[in-house]
């Protein structure tokens, strides 16, 4: 068994919906933002801000290599652009969490701990740096996915759910 590599723009739900999987099917759930900050000892915000995007994206290169020879049999959620890494189809099956920008941006912001989420997200300081860059990634996304669903108005349980008939 694989594992699944969930992609998508930043705040789709990759790591809400890799709980939920990893709830439902009892299967280990790794967040490749969260490894990357047990590396550095600091938040994803602070390696932006102190080293730049060029590093964060070296940090995410490292973390997609030890993930293909270290993990196995696991759902892992990704930052928004860890899709751009060279072994990606190594690591395990692409799934696509696919929304529209505008749930995506809802979703966020009518969150109980909504400014806590903006603020973790350098790359989403302004709406509409966020919405170009979210029209320059979503073909982009489509390219390397193994699988594309569309998670608009559905649960993460559902989605879950979704994942699993869709690799079987």
């Amino acid at each position: 068994m694989k594992n699944i590599v969930l992609i998508g723009f930043m705040g789709v739900g990759k790591g809400t919906v890799a709980r939920a999987y990893a709830k439902e099917f009892e299967t280990f759930c790794v967040d490749s933002d969260d490894l990357i900050e047990s590396l550095e000892n600091r938040k994803i915000k602070e390696i932006f801000e102190n080293e730049g995007e060029e590093y964060f994206r070296e940090k995410e290169q490292m973390c997609a290599s030890w993930l293909k020879k270290n993990v196995k049999n696991s759902i892992i959620s990704t930052g928004g652009g860890f899709y751009k890494v060279k072994n990606l189809k190594k690591v395990g099956t692409i799934i696509l969490l696919d929304s529209s920008f505008s749930e995506i941006f809802k979703r966020i912001v009518e969150h109980p701990n909504a400014e806590r989420k903006l603020a973790k997200r350098p790359l989403f300081r302004s709406k509409e740096m966020a919405k170009e860059l979210y029209k320059q990634r979503v073909k982009e996304y489509k390219k390397v996915a193994d699988i594309v669903i569309n998670v608009e108005n559905k649960s993460p349980k559902e989605i879950a759910l979704e994942i699993k008939k869709a690799i079987l």
